[in-house]
């Protein structure tokens, strides 16, 4: 008997566990994001790991920035872990720890840490971590984890990233280290930087839709206001 969960078993998961309406632009993006994990979570070569944990927090609270009402953005972000089976609280908690070593360090630092080029002295736990993904023949490589170390290096340092010849330069050393595909990688973290930059055209767009419309609705609020006071009365 095949008891491998389905898309639908996860989606339907999500739905009773988050039963408000979400918003039209960012539909798309929770159910893309869901199915993205639903899909490695079934995959047999798949572990789950703290650089995972990181990409997926970052994906969802970068394209679900500015979402109204701003308290859903929890019960999604639940609604997503638990229709997988998985605990939020826990992705939370380990991106959290990678963020905080990448704030204790420099580029040039974090490049050497995910290089597995650092001293002992630095780490311990991560490198730890980065040398069993190495070891493993069958690692299973997501753009999700692609994310995770792309912020991992942005969290160090804002300009590396921005600098395409010492980004593409980190990413080779870093997938040359944890035996990763260099092409892919850099195509991954090409199309989110590019769907982010999209997603916020959409956010920018959308708030002004919202602010003509508001507009729209006092502006008749006042004649209709001034419509209702007889000529001549005094003010």
């Amino acid at each position: 008997m095949n008891n491998v969960r389905t898309v639908s078993d996860t989606k339907r998961a999500f739905y009773t566990i988050h039963t408000r309406p979400i918003n039209s632009i960012y539909r798309r993006v929770v159910e893309e994001l869901m199915v993205e994990m639903h899909l490695l979570s079934v995959n047999v070569d798949f572990n789950y790991d703290p650089i995972y944990a990181l990409g997926v927090v970052t994906t969802f609270d970068r394209f679900m920035q500015g979402y109204r009402p701003e308290d859903d953005k929890v019960s999604i972000f639940n609604g997503i872990c638990k229709g997988l089976e998985a605990d939020p609280h826990k992705y939370r908690q380990d991106a959290q720890w990678l963020e905080e070593i990448a704030s204790r360090h420099s580029g040039e630092e974090m490049v050497a840490l995910l290089s597995r080029s650092a001293g002992p002295e630095m780490e311990g736990d991560f490198q730890g971590i980065l040398g069993a993904i190495a070891a493993k023949p069958n690692f299973k490589y997501s753009r999700l984890f692609a994310v995770g170390l792309f912020t991992l290096l942005e969290q160090a340092d804002l300009e590396l990233v921005k600098n395409e010849k010492s980004r593409q330069d980190a990413v080779q050393s870093i997938c040359t280290a944890l035996n990763l595909p260099p092409d892919k990688l850099s195509k991954d973290l090409d199309l989110y930087r590019s769907n982010l930059e999209k997603m916020i055209q959409a956010r920018s767009v959308m708030d002004d839709i919202l602010a003509a419309d508001r507009k729209k609705r006092e502006d008749r609020a006042k004649q209709k206001g001034a419509a209702t006071v007889p000529p001549g009365s005094p003010e």
